[in-house]
């Protein structure tokens, strides 16, 4: 049986075809592509770069595994994409919530699924997150480094899409109180890393994260004794055991704002304190009046 093929009417011209969606891969393929996967793994033909980072695994088994909390769970829509360019370095900056840093991981995906380009998001972490044996190995596979200026002129220079959560724990380990209020962003070091790369600074506001992990209490001294900045008290962790560690499906929403462009400061710029603090404070308004307007399209926590 010929395929079909679908006919588009243009009412000043010809008729166009138009090629139909492609079809689903079937689960012989979804087999034969995994055994694939497998006989890479075994053999090493595969590559990482200098940070770690490892395309084939982040795109055959990390990011399955995310696609399904991004899509179906959280059921996050993205907004703003058209800000993010399709080539070249650019520095996402993001308000950081939710306990666990969840909200990293959901901009990764969308950036690679939504996007049509479907950018790679270098994640910019905390020593704390590599210091984890399985947790930071990821982590490296998944695309992340170090939050240092150097490792982030360093992947900005060479054309990658960074990521950075200026708040640290001090966002995502916040009370449920404080939710969608934007901690202290810090001394400015990701803006003089855009400064001193001539690198755009994207804004990012990320609304839904703040509502799977409630935090209403920080069991301190636990926290001190494990090493940890905080350990969340919820209102399903501990009581509910392991069942508490699986996060509410709150309603999210991830919104790209427009660059502020900064290669017209030169790199020289990057040593000038005043322009380093009002630029931070501009980001971080900016993302802060974002998440106002976001709060408003949602309709409730859960929808």
């Amino acid at each position: 049986m010929p395929e079909a093929r679908v006919i588009r009417l243009h009412p000043d011209g010809p008729e166009e075809p138009v090629e139909p969606p492609a079809a689903e891969p079937g689960w012989e393929d979804q087999v034969a592509g995994g055994l694939e996967f497998l006989r890479r793994r075994l053999t090493g033909e595969y590559e990482t770069d200098e940070f770690g980072f490892d395309p084939d695994l982040a795109d055959h088994l990390l990011m399955p595994v995310l696609r399904p909390l991004f899509q179906k769970w959280f059921r996050v829509e993205t907004q703003g994409l058209a800000n993010i360019p399709d080539v070249g370095g650019a520095l996402v900056v993001a308000n950081h919530s939710g306990t666990i840093p969840l909200d990293a991981l959901m901009t990764t995906v969308a950036l690679h699924d939504d996007h049509p380009a479907s950018r790679r998001f270098r994640l910019l972490g905390a020593d704390l997150v590599f210091q984890f044996p399985f947790i930071g190995a990821m982590a490296r596979k998944l695309g992340s480094t170090l939050a240092c200026n150097e490792d982030a002129e360093r992947l900005l220079t060479e054309g990658e899409l960074v990521g950075v959560f200026p708040e640290g724990f001090k966002g995502i380990g916040k009370s449920f109180s404080e939710r969608y209020t934007l901690q202290r962003f810090g001394r400015g070091g990701f803006v003089t890393a855009a400064l001193r790369t001539g690198a755009p600074i994207v804004p990012c506001a990320i609304v839904g994260a703040e509502e799977i992990y409630p935090m209403i209490g920080n069991a301190k001294t636990a926290a001190r004794i494990l090493g940890l900045p905080y350990l969340p008290i919820t209102p399903t962790f501990p009581l509910l055991g392991p069942l508490g560690l699986v996060p509410l499906p709150s309603k999210w929403f991830i919104a790209f704002g427009t660059p502020i462009e900064t290669a017209h400061y030169g790199p020289g710029a990057a040593d000038d304190p005043m322009l380093v603090f009002n630029l931070t404070d501009q980001v971080r308004e900016t993302i802060q009046q974002s998440l106002y307007q976001l709060l408003l399209q949602r309709r409730s926590v859960f929808s």
